[in-house]
């Protein structure tokens, strides 16, 4: 698939609906939730699109159903950094790349992060390696975009609220558009 702004746009269209297991929301709930989160924080546009499209890989993913659930991960982080590389710069796609370090990183350094887990959450943590050594602690640190990583995986933590209505589904998708082409 040739990677547009368009083709982000009818990948949510397509594959929106489906629901993350353990979570009562959809891909594209989860998607405006983050987005909006990182639009509150004031943060550059740049960030605010990793925020909407950093869990895209899932939608990308061959593999059928929720991958956790039969022990496999599906290294969304990698294939959503990959597809995306040819269209945003690094400020996009390395924040992406690192949220799944993020947690582990998370999980090693502050003792109550693992509690704010949600279930799929935990079961995927394992399956990425779970806590990291102080030496990868070291080395992600030393990452230009860790910083954003971790404000990502926050929002990323927080957009899992099955009470918050999504608005309308056009509106939504033309607000991802609009900051594709910002960025793009």
């Amino acid at each position: 698939m040739k990677v547009s702004g368009k083709s982000i746009i009818n990948l949510y269209e397509s594959k929106g609906d489906l629901k993350y297991s353990g979570e009562d929301i959809t891909q594209l709930e989860h998607a405006w939730q983050c987005g909006q989160l990182a639009k509150e924080a004031l943060v550059s546009p740049h960030l605010q699109l990793a925020a909407w499209i950093h869990d895209i890989g899932h939608l990308l993913s061959k593999l059928e159903g929720t991958p956790t659930l039969y022990e496999r991960d599906d290294q969304h982080e990698v294939i959503a950094s990959k597809f995306l590389e040819s269209l945003f710069s690094d400020l996009v796609c390395q924040p992406i790349a690192l949220h799944v370090k993020a947690k582990r990183y998370l999980v090693t350094t502050e003792s109550s992060y693992f509690d704010s887990l949600s279930s799929d959450s935990v079961r995927s943590l394992r399956l990425q390696g779970g806590m990291m050594s102080p030496e990868e602690c070291n080395d992600f640190i030393q990452y230009p975009f860790h910083k954003d990583a971790i404000q990502l995986r926050y929002w990323d933590d927080l957009g899992k609220r099955s009470d918050l209505q999504l608005p309308d589904r056009q509106l939504v998708l033309s607000e991802l558009e609009e900051l594709i082409e910002v960025c793009s």
